[in-house]
C-alpha cells in the first residue's frame, strides 16, 4: 500500500464510487476517492497494475532515448619529445689496456672492456665513439696512427661482446689533446718522462643516448 501523508483529501475522481472500488481504490462513504496530501490515491487489495487510472496513477514518464551522438574521435596521442642525455664518457688508461707502444689488448684490459660491454648492453643509446689518445713521445704522424689503432682495437673488442656494430665508431686524436700541460713533463725520453706522460695515453669511450619517449594521453 502507498504510504500517505498526514493530511487526507477527498476528491471525486471516478464516475461512481463502485467503479473506484472495483478498480482497487479506497473510497469514502460519499463515494469520493481517498487521496493523500500529495494527491495520490490509496490502493486496496484489489488494485493491480492493470487497474491503473489516469486520474490516480498517471503513467510513468516515458523514458526518452537520448539522441545518438557519434563517439568523439580520440585526439592524437601526444608523444613527449626525446630528452637527450648528456654524453656518458669512460676514460681508460692506455697503460691499463695496452703495453707501451702497442695496440694489442692485455688480459687485464679485456677484463675492463668486458665490464663496459655489460653496462652498454643495459643502456639506451644512439652511438658510441672510442677515441684514442697518445702522448707526445715520437712523431705526430706515428702517434696519430698508434691512437687510431688502439681506438680500433677497443671498438672491435666491444663489437665482439655484442655491442651493436652499426652504433660504434673509432677515431684517433694522436697527441693533439693532452691532459698534461706543456711544462709538466720535461727531460729526455726515459722512464720518468714516460711515467709523467701517462695521463695523455688513454682511450675514451663516449656514449650518446636518448631516454625512451614518454607517451602522454
Amino acid at each position: 500500500m502507498l504510504a500517505a501523508c498526514a493530511t487526507t483529501l477527498l476528491i471525486p475522481t471516478f464516475a461512481s464510487a463502485q467503479e473506484a472500488r472495483d478498480q482497487g481504490y479506497l473510497t469514502e462513504k460519499g463515494g469520493s476517492v481517498v487521496v493523500s496530501g500529495t494527491g495520490l490515491c490509496w490502493h486496496t487489495g484489489r488494485w493491480t497494475t492493470s487497474s491503473e487510472s489516469e486520474q490516480c496513477d498517471p503513467s510513468a514518464p516515458v523514458a526518452v532515448t537520448p539522441e545518438f551522438m557519434p563517439p568523439t574521435a580520440a585526439g592524437p596521442v601526444a608523444v613527449a619529445p626525446e630528452v637527450i642525455q648528456p654524453p656518458q664518457k669512460v676514460s681508460f688508461s692506455a697503460d691499463a689496456l695496452f703495453a707501451f707502444d702497442k695496440s694489442e689488448l692485455k688480459p687485464e684490459g679485456k677484463v675492463m672492456l668486458d665490464d663496459l660491454a655489460q653496462q652498454v648492453k643495459g643502456a639506451t643509446y644512439e652511438s658510441i665513439v672510442a677515441t684514442g689518445h697518445a702522448d707526445r713521445i715520437g712523431s705526430a704522424a706515428y702517434n696519430q696512427d698508434l691512437s687510431q689503432r688502439r681506438a680500433n682495437t677497443v671498438r672491435d673488442y666491444l663489437i665482439s661482446k655484442d655491442v651493436r656494430a652499426n652504433s660504434i665508431s673509432a677515431e684517433g686524436k694522436g697527441e693533439s689533446q693532452p691532459v698534461t700541460l706543456a711544462g709538466d713533463c720535461k727531460g729526455p725520453k726515459n722512464a720518468a718522462l714516460i711515467s709523467c706522460l701517462q695521463p695523455d695515453r688513454r682511450v675514451d669511450v663516449e656514449m650518446q643516448g636518448t631516454r625512451a619517449a614518454t607517451v602522454l594521453r
